[in-house]
């Protein structure tokens, strides 16, 4: 097969020869998809069904049709991504490859974007009427692909996507996960996990490039020798070898003008089947070594509450990071000759701390297996990584202990001690390094237990390190590396997040992506710093009518979905008030099932008082081992079936909780969402990427002011939000006062009525004491400011009602919201990646 990746070989050897309509056209400038009528698709899916997925018109399945439609398009992708990788192949000095390594790309479905993208959309509409289908109905028969769980792989495709818009070329190193994070399902409003199977129909984009395969060790001992010269040589001796297999798919820009790719790594045994043994009958232990070698790749983020689940979760991080070390490497040598160019060449970023390991590994493939000196293999290694963080919260700043290091990757535990003396030993002779600080600036926590702080050592191993919001790095800079930031002040820089519009603008609200053409024009599509010009239109009453009716048919849309999924009607006329994420404490969906409660008590307490009609949605799934997570969803779950069933209550009030929220779910909610809940604690937050995608489709924001929140308040107008609650240093203050949760319950009988409620089991009738536990923990340690924010929480919800009653005022807001988030784009992040990062 042609090996786009590589960019060798001739256009004859891709079936286009020299002097060909695809070849000429190209280096005209004009892609061959461009080209295409609606008949011939036709014929190519017809052909793409019978030939490839094996069934006939009669006999064929809406899945078949699916597939085929999907392969005639991914014909046409493979076109441009041979012109991606051959013509515009990084060469020359100005001229970088980016290295994007991540632990999640949640790309979801692709039909629809990559069609869109490379404008055919109405091309494939044309040809698939001719057959009698549907391309909307064809769409849902797509399965998400289950590579990722939330903002983190939501980013790393958003980014994906726009270095493919801006013409930067990069590769997404990943894994290839059989089953994802896990299908979600409630029994009994209990949330339920069951494996993703995602792949089970076929995925017809990617490609296995069964000739890139490397190995990736584990475990065994290092040998060391000294030469006759004092030069020292370790060599390291591993028990077991896993072979990484490299599966590529296309990542399509806007108008097709670049075509990356994701490379995801499945792990295969290097000997799946022992012969002698399944022979003598040991069937099963046989193929131990299979089951343990494809454990890696079988499901994101397995549970690490057992020692195997954590040994799992570390094979997984290096893994996937010594692959994709390993094929950079192949490729640089290849094309340039020497690994000492690597840093003018390649530009590697590490998406948070799961890829840390890259710091050691890339120092063990330099100087054990390519023979550099150490000076000059930490020269390469320094220049061409960088470190993306995205958190500040400490369960969440991974470290590995140093016994579990030693017994898995002993060579790469040797490195990271010498790094670490060579980091302290350097700023000692330099006068640099404070004693009272060697703890804070250690690569080894040596509290509790011995550990590798990762972040640390993602951080001295990198070139730049970033934030991912502008409140998130001034934080970083004080708290989590505030003495290694003080020896290198100029390390950390900001990078706010952004989101592809392709994505959740053009794809998931097609009503607003025509309204907004048929108002600014066609060149919007490709310069989205135009829709600012809606501002003019903010109090036009005709624009708010038609602005209006979009959002009613986005609402019309998911109040069916909620009607087939959880049996439940709902007024799409009502304020749809949404919050869609992973579920965690810091993200306080609690704080926003207490005030449900509240609502519900104060309607029930005065049924004829003119209460603006709500639905609250929510949906996220919680880590499997999150006990306390999974109990909050129970209580939402709860708190539905006692809202949803009270007569009293009526439309007035209705509480949906979706199961299994992905990517396809999240295009359906966000266009429909008249408010958008962001009621994290402040401080907590890195950024967030959800607030962005609400906001810029036009819903108003309730929120308090952290991560990303505090700069589209800069943006779109802190008076076109709904901001509450303590800031970043009241809530640091509040913790260091040691103030108790009870002073703050003792102002709010409102509050104090909820919890009493849920305390003595009128919310749970089947089981009283469910929520005691939960009552009390919040009641005695609040590290959340649940109970300080609920009082200010109520009182914005309060001004949301007040609001919703002056539409032309809500819709002038909204209308304000979307005009003023271009700059949340992600294409703009990636420029800023490129000029100050990557230098690409």
């Amino acid at each position: 097969m042609f090996e786009f990746e590589r960019g060798t070989g001739s256009r004859s050897e891709a079936g286009h020869p020299e002097g060909s309509a695809i070849v000429t056209l190209a280096k005209a400038g004009y892609p061959s998809f461009q080209t295409v009528d609606a008949a011939t698709f036709r014929n190519q899916i017809m052909a793409k069904l019978v030939y490839q997925v094996g069934q006939s018109p009669e006999t064929a399945t809406d899945h078949d049709w699916f597939m085929a439609t999907a392969y005639a398009v991914k014909e046409r992708v493979v076109d441009v991504w041979n012109l991606s990788t051959k013509e515009n192949e990084p060469s020359g000095a100005g001229r970088k490859k980016v290295c994007y390594l991540s632990m999640e790309f949640l790309i979801g479905r692709l039909l629809s974007e990559i069609i869109g993208n490379l404008g055919l959309t109405s091309t494939v509409e044309e040809a698939l009427a001719g057959l009698g289908i549907s391309l909307d109905s064809l769409r849902t028969f797509e399965t998400d692909a289950a590579l990722g769980n939330g903002g983190l792989g939501r980013l790393a495709a958003c980014f994906m996507e726009s270095m493919a818009t801006t013409d930067v070329p990069a590769v997404g190193y990943g894994i290839r996960y059989d089953y994802g994070i896990f299908k979600q399902s409630f029994r009994s409003g209990w949330q339920q996990e069951a494996p993703d199977d995602w792949m089970a129909g076929g995925n017809p984009w990617e490609f296995e490039r069964s000739h890139l395969v490397y190995p990736v060790r584990f475990g065994g001992y290092v040998q060391t020798r000294t030469d006759s010269a004092g030069h020292v040589y370790h060599t390291w001796c591993p028990d077991e070898t896993v072979l990484a297999v490299a599966h590529d798919t296309p990542v399509v820009g806007w108008r097709g003008k670049r075509v990356n790719t994701l490379r995801l790594w499945a792990a295969r045994a290097e000997q799946p089947l022992r012969l002698q043994l399944f022979n003598a009958g040991d069937h099963v232990g046989a193929q131990t070594a299979r089951a343990r070698a494809e454990a890696i790749s079988n499901v994101l983020y397995p549970s690490d509450a057992s020692p195997a689940g954590h040994e799992l979760r570390l094979r997984q991080e290096y893994f996937f990071t010594s692959a994709s070390l390993q094929d950079l490497l192949h490729g640089h040598l290849r094309e340039h000759g020497s690994l000492a160019s690597l840093p003018e060449h390649a530009a590697i970023q590490l998406n948070d701390t799961h890829p840390a390991l890259a710091v050691a590994e890339l120092m063990r493939l330099l100087v054990d297996e390519h023979g550099f000196d150490w000076d000059e293999a930490w020269r390469i290694t320094t220049g061409t990584l960088n470190y993306t963080n995205h958190t500040l919260m400490p369960e969440a700043l991974e470290t590995w202990p140093v016994a579990l290091l030693e017994q898995v990757l002993p060579r790469h535990m040797q490195i990271i001690y010498l790094i670490n003396w060579l980091h302290l030993e350097g700023l000692s002779k330099a006068g640099r390094l404070d004693p009272g600080r060697l703890a804070s600036i250690s690569l080894i926590d040596e509290n509790n237990g011995r550990h590798v702080r990762m972040g640390h050592l993602a951080f001295i191993g990198s070139r730049k390190v970033n934030g991912v919001s502008a409140l998130h790095t001034d934080l970083l800079k004080k708290t989590v590396f505030r003495d290694l930031h003080e020896i290198f002040p100029d390390r950390i820089v900001n990078k706010t997040n952004g989101i592809t519009v392709r994505r959740w603008f053009h794809e998931a609200n097609p009503g607003l992506k025509r309204l907004v053409v048929s108002t600014l024009g066609e060149r919007v599509l490709d310069d989205i710093d135009m829709l600012v010009e809606l501002e003019t239109l903010a109090d036009d009453p005709s624009f708010q009518r038609k602005f209006a009716a979009v959002r009613l048919q986005n609402k019309l849309n998911l109040a069916d979905i909620i009607r087939r999924r959880l049996d439940v009607t709902v007024d799409p006329t009502a304020l749809f008030d949404i919050q869609v994420k992973r579920i965690h404490e810091y993200k306080r969906q609690l704080l926003n099932v207490l005030e449900t409660i509240a609502l519900y008590q104060a309607i029930k307490a005065n049924p004829n008082r003119n209460w603006v009609p709500r639905v609250k949605v929510f949906a996220g799934k919680a880590a499997p081992s999150y006990v306390k997570a999974k109990l909050i969803i129970k209580l939402a779950n709860d708190v539905a079936r006692m809202v949803n069933s009270d007569p009293v209550i009526g439309d007035r009030l209705k509480v949906a909780f979706l199961p299994n929220y992905n990517v396809s779910l999240a295009e359906a909610i966000i266009p429909a969402a008249d408010l958008s809940e962001q009621i994290s604690t402040a401080g907590m937050e890195a950024s967030g990427t959800g607030n962005m995608k609400f906001a810029l489709n036009g819903a108003l924001t309730i929120g308090t002011l952290d991560g990303a929140n505090v700069e589209i308040s800069e943006h779109i107008g802190r008076e076109n939000m709904f901001i509450f609650g303590l800031t970043t240093e009241q809530v640091e203050e509040r913790r260091r006062s040691g103030g108790d949760a009870r002073d703050a319950l003792s102002t709010s009988s409102r509050l104090k009525g909820v919890l009493a409620a849920l305390s003595e089991g009128m919310i749970s009738p089947d089981d009283c004491d469910r929520y005691r536990g939960l009552i009390e923990a919040l009641v005695s340690h609040d590290p959340y400011m649940i109970i300080d924010d609920f009082g200010a929480y109520w009182t914005a919800q309060r001004s949301v009602d007040e609001l919703w009653l002056n539409q032309s005022e809500w819709w002038r807001r909204s209308i304000l919201s979307t005009a003023r988030m271009s700059w949340f784009s992600s294409d703009r992040t990636i420029r800023d990646y490129v000029q100050e990062i990557w230098h690409a």
